[in-house]
């Protein structure tokens, strides 16, 4: 296969537009990498996903392991970080434990990272 040239850039404007937002402070990096650790995770991930197609937003512990695949204590570590960063609330009845999204978290995520 014959190697190609890259196009000339005639209009370097179009390519590359100029910055004209304001840059994140260091206080939103901080809140947004404390925010995107948590969720940098596969079963968290999931967990959110779940919680979110229960009815009312929100589940018991005990529905959440089995369809994870994991542990009832691994499953509650990663709840507990979850609710650490503020994407779930937790209330207890009985011996079991229920998470609720907290409808907000992912929307003030997704601000940060577009910065609006």
């Amino acid at each position: 296969m014959p190697a190609r040239e890259p196009l000339p850039i005639v209009d370097l404007a179009s390519c590359c537009p100029v910055a004209t937002g304001t840059p994140m402070t260091s206080t939103d990096a901080d809140a947004l990498a404390r925010s995107l650790k948590a969720l940098a995770d596969p079963a968290r991930l999931r967990l959110i996903s779940m919680i979110a197609a229960h009815d009312n937003a929100e589940a018991c512990v005990c529905d959440l392991t089995e369809p994870l695949g994991l542990a009832q204590p691994t499953v509650s570590h990663h709840l507990k970080i979850l609710a650490d960063a503020g994407f779930v609330s937790r209330s207890k009845r009985g011996t079991w434990a229920y998470y609720r999204l907290v409808p907000e978290a992912l929307d003030n995520v997704s601000a940060l990272l577009t910065n609006s």
